[in-house]
């Protein structure tokens, strides 16, 4: 039951941090839905489990999810930096 709440945890954090980094208006488009494209991807791999495929989704969603995280919050962080600088 522990695993299945932290990659719940993960995946929420995840969801949070893709949103947030896509309202950010003053960067380019690509990079805004690079983690929101990373945590698709994720959802998707986590999906195959229900097919008994689950090296896929062991291989790829936990780590997409990790991915999009860090990208997202790297984002936001520099738009806090930049936002902070010029106000």
């Amino acid at each position: 039951m522990l695993p299945f709440a932290i990659f719940a945890a993960v995946f929420l954090l995840a969801l949070r941090y893709t949103i947030k980094a896509a309202r950010l208006p003053d960067i380019p488009p690509w990079r805004r839905f690079l983690p929101l494209a990373l945590l698709l991807t994720a959802t998707a791999a986590s999906l195959l489990r229900a097919t008994d495929l689950t090296e896929p989704a062991d291989l790829i969603a936990f780590p997409f999810n990790i991915a999009a995280i860090a990208l997202a919050g790297r984002e936001i962080a520099a738009h806090r930096a930049r936002t902070a600088a010029t106000g």
